[in-house]
């Protein structure tokens, strides 16, 4: 039995609790984690340091690509929406796509590109500079607490729990 081959992406629309519920559940997706991307510190205390709140997702490329991955984010966020998801506002509730990876920034510009709107997108879509995991009381938060506010819609939040045996 051979060993998954995954790859590495980091999604962010807004807080964090929400996408990553939705998110937990795709296609292709193996695992998921609660984080700050792009931030100028090495650390979860301080000030703000201009750090965007991320899903860290591992996700198997034979079963989903990164513009699939783009499209999914589309479908629980306001794309023209600038530092703000729902009652979320800030910068660090900016919408976005990150990767060490070139490839990935290139399918993800791509699929912006591609749809009739993009002129009017302001999802961010850019290289992944620093990464920090969140603690441990914001990981799989509306899996542990589900009653939780979310700025997501259940009903769009586990639109695609069903296709997981894990819940």
């Amino acid at each position: 039995m051979s060993k998954i081959q995954t790859e590495e992406l980091f999604l962010a629309g807004g807080c964090l609790w929400g996408v990553q519920e939705f998110v937990r559940h795709l296609p292709g997706v193996i695992s998921t984690e609660a984080g700050r991307a792009n931030g100028s510190s090495q650390t979860l205390d301080g000030e703000y340091d201009g750090y965007v709140e991320c899903v860290r997702v591992h996700f198997d490329p034979h079963q989903v690509s990164v513009a699939d991955l783009a499209a999914y984010l589309f479908e629980i966020i306001d794309p023209y929406s600038l530092d703000q998801q729902g009652p979320d506002v800030g910068k660090k509730y900016r919408s976005g796509i990150y990767s060490r990876d070139p490839k990935h920034l290139e399918e993800a510009r791509c699929y912006i590109k591609s749809r009739s709107d993009c002129s009017k997108v302001v999802v961010e879509v850019l290289a992944l500079s620093n990464y920090i995991r969140s603690d441990e009381k914001h990981q799989d938060r509306l899996q542990r607490y589900p009653e939780e506010a979310c700025h997501i819609p259940k009903s769009l939040l586990h639109k695609y729990k069903c296709r997981s045996s894990e819940d």
